[in-house]
């Protein structure tokens, strides 16, 4: 192989130096594909992380038991080539695929798959201290992990669980190797080795993030010499650098841009629906928002269709509660969304005794699934104002901000911006609306929302293996919670990226990954 890194060390260099002369003829090294990312990833520990932004590097070096089908979120064979499922839908066994070795050159059988698992969910493992692993909710049903032969796997749940191949398919379920775990302890985040199409090469903090080919990979070596994943959290930067050349991709382009490049052959525009929720998570625990009124005072409030059509320009449509229509088998049809009614919102406000109330507005720069959220921050703020709520706006860096709203945001803020792409309808409201879900309970429920209808709608859900049921249970939850407004909520996003013409063969996932094994440049 060349020398990759030096070769794309000039380039990264050379970008600043480009935009600073007003030079646009940049070149990106040949069959090495450069992407602009949204942020610097948290960690390279697929088992560690929450964000889109790092799930999409992490599923080009990993690969899971299970995957997606390419264009769907129906789950085919990836590392198991097949499974069968006992008939209480209480124990998996997966017959893993034979030869397959860790980038490190460890053997990928069934103890390493068993490793992975306990680390994840086991309190005395002796490596789940490399932890903590926030999405380990996705497993919580997995009561043991037996190693039957070195390629026979079985998991035995205590309940039936009728997302656990789906979860099994999301990154949360990608498989690490245990040596390099053991190697490297809690640094393992930062020294990533799985058995993917491309390896692990450097990551140079606030610089890129640079994956090798993998000509060994079980699946055909992929086209592309290398990719650079480079963290560029501005979106008019990544814009810049596409137009300038310096990258050859880039994910959650502005819409202003987006339908300027769409009419440029030098771009190719694309775009996929997909389960993605934008919302703000309202403090249910204290001050104005503790009162159902207030919180549903600001869904009548916010000018949502204006946030679209101006802010978005028809990039995504106005949610109508908390299931995306992409899951069109369990979304509640029968909801609309929350007009806009300033007059509606005041009313309610005064009746709640909370008019001139003082709000703390937690905003982020940008971040996965964000789409605009400093200028869709201003304008909810400027909404709010117009029936009475005073906002104040506290914008910080995405892994910052993640860090002040994911603990909770009792005694810091009334709300905060947020969005979530999930892979089942169970997902989002398992992890951020139930009562078990609080902060210090180990879930992303930050606002601190309680009900126990909800909750036991939910369990019923998720343990159910009748999809028309786990559909009717799926839309009584979101009826209930589209009255208790737990959040505001904003809008479903149509993702998009703009790769260079020179790339071939990419296409999105309604997954909201960047799958890049059969990329060419």
């Amino acid at each position: 192989m060349k020398p990759i890194k030096k070769t794309v060390f000039s380039v990264i260099s050379a970008v600043g130096l480009i935009l600073l002369t007003a030079i646009t003829n940049a070149a990106t090294p040949p069959n090495v594909l450069v992407v602009g990312q949204i942020a610097e990833p948290k960690s390279l520990d697929p088992h560690a992380v929450t964000a889109v932004n790092d799930f999409r590097i992490l599923m080009n070096v990993y690969d899971g038991l299970v995957q997606y089908k390419s264009g769907t979120l129906q789950v085919q064979p990836a590392l198991a080539e097949s499974w069968k499922i006992s008939d209480d839908g209480l124990t998996y066994t997966f017959k893993l695929r034979s030869g397959i070795k860790f980038h490190d050159g460890s053997d990928l059988d069934a103890e390493a798959v068993k490793f992975n698992f306990d680390r994840m969910l086991d309190e005395s493992h002796p490596y789940h201290n490399t932890g903590p692993f926030p999405l380990a909710f996705f497993f919580s049903a997995v009561q043991q992990v037996d190693v039957i032969d070195p390629q026979t796997v079985q998991f035995t749940l205590d309940a039936p669980f009728a997302p656990f191949l789906s979860n099994l398919a999301y990154p949360t379920g990608l498989i690490v190797s245990p040596e390099a775990v053991k190697k490297y302890g809690k640094d393992f985040g930062r020294h990533p080795v799985g058995s993917g199409p491309f390896k692990f090469a450097e990551w140079e903090s606030n610089s890129h993030v640079i994956v090798e080919r993998n000509d060994e990979y079980w699946g055909g070596a992929p086209a592309l010499e290398a990719v650079v994943f480079r963290p560029i959290t501005d979106a008019n930067t990544r814009v810049a650098e596409m137009l300038s050349g310096g990258i050859d991709m880039m994910v959650e382009v502005p819409p202003d841009n987006l339908k300027e490049m769409a009419q440029d052959s030098s771009f190719q525009v694309h775009e996929q629906a997909g389960p993605h929720l934008w919302f703000l998570i309202l403090n249910a625990k204290e001050g104005p928002f503790k009162d159902k009124r207030v919180r549903q005072a600001v869904n009548y409030a916010i000018n949502k269709e204006a946030i679209v059509e101006n802010i978005l320009q028809g990039t995504a449509i106005v949610a109508d509660g908390p299931t995306p229509p992409a899951f069109a088998w369990a979304h509640n049809d029968d909801l609309t969304p929350y007009p806009y009614s300033p007059e509606k919102a005041k009313a309610l406000i005064k009746e709640a005794g909370f008019e001139n109330a003082e709000l703390t507005f937690y905003v982020t720069e940008g971040g996965s699934g964000m789409l605009d959220p400093v200028a869709m921050g201003t304008s909810i703020q400027a909404d709010l104002a117009k029936v009475g709520l005073n906002v104040k706006i506290e914008t910080y860096e995405w892994n910052t901000f993640l860090g002040k709203v994911n603990p909770g945001l009792e005694g810091k803020a009334d709300m905060a911006e947020m969005a979530w792409m999930t892979n089942d309808p169970d997902t989002l409201p398992f992890l951020a609306l139930r009562t078990a879900a609080w902060p210090d309970k180990g879930g992303f429920n930050s606002g601190y929302y309680s009900n126990p209808e909800v909750d036991d709608l939910l369990e019923k859900a998720r343990t159910s293996t009748d999809q028309n049921e786990r559909a009717e249970l799926y839309k009584k939850m979101q009826t209930i919670v589209y009255d208790d407004a737990p959040w505001a909520f904003i809008a479903n996003w149509k993702q998009n990226a703009v790769t260079s013409s020179t790339v071939k063969n990419f296409k999105l996932e309604p997954s909201f990954l960047l799958l890049l094994k059969g990329v060419s440049k």
